[in-house]
This record gives structure tokens, sequence and C-alpha cells, in this order.
């Protein structure tokens, strides 16, 4: 495993606490976002400002346009993207703070850390990643970490984005695809709002690339074309690593691995993002 995939495993959690925590929800309803969802889009659409739901389904990507239709615009008659902010920070802060052992030196350093990376991160062409990068610095130690966590998160996911798209590869082929090699079609799919007919047509668009079988199965075309998304992501998600050496990288792994490990408490694995359960060694 590549040392920018590794640290992808330790900081997606510390930004996921925001989706899965209680004490996110918590945040959420106490805003006026009542319902899952109206807290998913409000909180990680806000960055943009009071979106119209077409750029959200756009940057979103996986998710189908009836399901966010049904959440954006309608959250901004709620609250303002400023005040979704405050409650996605509050929320994630008060999450980690929950799990996290206490130990005030190690979260600083570790927020330092990120912070050199996501402060390097170029978000041209970025828009998720751009929008986030230019919120106010907070003060609190682990609000900073959970904001750096937040812009590296986004930078790599829109290059995962761009990623599909040179691939041409839709939202919902990318699930397909995803399920077929993993499993979990019972979980994506209600999670991304597709209906089946929908799921079916991305199926047949992929078999007819020759990367399913009749049967719906990957072939090794479809495996390689997934391998090949997954390490052209990679490659976009390196840049902002540039600024730390390998030793600070091989550091910041080290600071954030109790974290990550306590995050597991809150966070599902399998889950809809796709991230898998971190583990082992920085590699060398």
């Amino acid at each position: 495993m590549s040392p920018v995939r590794h640290l992808w495993q330790m900081y997606e959690p510390l930004h996921a606490v925001t989706y899965f925590a209680p004490q996110a929800r918590v945040a959420f309803e106490g805003a006026g976002l009542r319902g899952y969802w109206r807290g998913y889009f409000a909180g990680r659409a806000a960055p943009l400002g009071a979106v119209s739901a077409a750029p959200v389904t756009a940057l979103f990507y996986s998710f189908a346009p009836a399901m966010v239709a049904r959440a954006v615009p309608e959250v901004w008659q709620r609250v303002s993207p400023e005040q979704a902010l405050a409650a996605r920070l509050d929320g994630a802060v008060e999450a980690l703070r929950a799990v996290l052992p206490p130990e005030p030196q190690r979260w600083a350093e570790a927020a330092e850390l990120l912070e050199i990376a996501a402060r390097a991160a170029v978000t041209d062409g970025r828009a998720l990643g751009a929008a986030n990068a230019a919120l106010p610095q907070p003060g609190d130690t682990l609000a900073r970490l959970w904001r750096a966590a937040t812009v590296l998160r986004e930078h790599r996911g829109d290059g995962h984005i761009a990623a599909l798209v040179d691939a041409e590869i839709t939202g919902c082929q990318a699930l397909v695809l995803r399920s077929a090699l993993f499993g979990g079609r019972e979980q994506l799919q209600p999670n991304r709002g597709w209906t089946d007919s929908e799921w079916d047509a991305a199926a047949r668009a992929l078999a007819q690339r020759g990367w399913l079988d009749r049967e719906g199965r990957p072939t090794e075309r479809g495996a390689a074309a997934h391998r090949g998304v997954e390490a052209r992501t990679d490659q976009l998600a390196a840049q902002p690593w540039t600024a730390l050496s390998p030793a600070d990288q091989s550091r910041l792994a080290h600071l954030v691995t109790p974290l990550t490990v306590a995050v597991a408490a809150v966070v599902p694995y399998p889950n809809p993002m796709g991230v898998p359960r971190a583990g082992g060694s920085f590699p060398r």
C-alpha cells in the first residue's frame, strides 16, 4: 500500500464522524435539520453556500438526482449555510472528544502536521476541496484536526470524481462496479437513492463495455478498470503530502492511529464511502 493510500485510511475516519456519530446527529437536529439526510446534505454542501440541487448532484457524484432534490434546496429554508457549518463542526468535535484518549499534545501535533498538508493542497478544479479550504481556521485543537482532515478528504474526493469522469464511469456505474467486485448493493443502492431500473441500466452499460458478465459478475477488464481509477485517485491525492517529509508522514500516521482506532466504534465497516478499516504499519 502506498503512503498516500495509508494516510487516507487514517484521516478519512476522522472526517467521517460527521456522518455517523450520534453527537453529529444531535448537533444537526439542534440546528433545525431533523432527519439524517437533511443534516448530511446541508452539512457537506454548506461550504459552497446556499446552492441548488444541480451542483450538489454533480459534485457529490454518486447520489441519484431525485435523492438530492428531496433535501436541496429545501434545507436552506431551515438553516443558513453558516448555521449548518457551525453545527457540522460542533458535532464533529464533540464526537472526537467523546472517543479520543486524553492526550492534548498528541492531537495538537497531529493537527499541525495535517494542516501543513491541507494548506499545501492545490485546489484548482476541486470545488469541494477549495470551498472547505476557504473556511475560517478554528482555534480548538480538535476542530483544527477535523477541518484539516476534511479539506484533505474533499480534495481527494474531487480527484476521485475526476478519475471517474476521465474513465467515463457515471456515479451509478461506479457503485454498480464496486458492488459487483466487493458486494454491498443492499447498502449502496438505498444509501445513494438509485431505483432498480437505474441500477440495472448502469449494469447493462458496464456489461456493454465488457466489465460485467451476463450474470453481473465483474470481469478482469472490469476489475482492472476499478484498479485504474483507484490508482489514479491516489496519484491525484499525492500532491499535498509533498509538503511533509516521509518521516513527518510516518509520524502523523503514528499520532492519529489511536484516534482512528477509537473512531472505528462509530464509523461502520463496511461503509458507503468505501474506506477500509485502517491497519498495518506505515509503508516505507
